[in-house]
């Protein structure tokens, strides 16, 4: 048990000390040439217009999350149509065809929801009551 342990400590020393000399190492090779425009808030070759600090219009986020989502079930889809053939070869062709139909159906049912719930357009007009 002691054995397991010290494997464990040396490991994590070593794995230590691998990160302290690297650290070391380039603090000594790096160059150090301070300049006000690398001290600036951004150092991509534009200066910074205004402050930092605004608020992002939310309709950025759930247009973004929407597309994950989507692309992550585009994602689960591939492996299945790459695998059809193979299946339908073994006799399972129906049940996968109709396992991808659900998944599918699914994902429209989905996109119908926020369709109908109005994320999807970028300027929202006003809802009457």
């Amino acid at each position: 048990m002691y054995f397991e342990l010290a494997n464990i400590l040396l490991f994590a020393g070593l794995a230590f000390f691998t990160v302290f000399i690297l650290l070391v190492i380039t603090k000594l090779v790096r160059p150090h040439a301070p300049s006000p425009a690398k001290n600036s808030t951004y150092e991509c070759a534009e200066p910074p217009v205004d402050q930092a600090w605004f608020n992002f219009n939310p309709r950025f986020y759930v247009i973004a999350l929407i597309f994950l989502i989507f692309d992550v079930e585009v994602a689960f889809t591939y492996p299945v149509a790459a695998v059809f053939r193979r299946w339908t070869a073994q006799g399972h062709g129906g049940l996968a065809f109709i396992e991808l139909g659900i998944f599918i159906a699914i994902l429209l049912v989905g996109l119908a929801y926020v369709w109908v719930k109005g994320d999807l357009e970028w300027i929202r007009r006003l809802r009457r009551r």
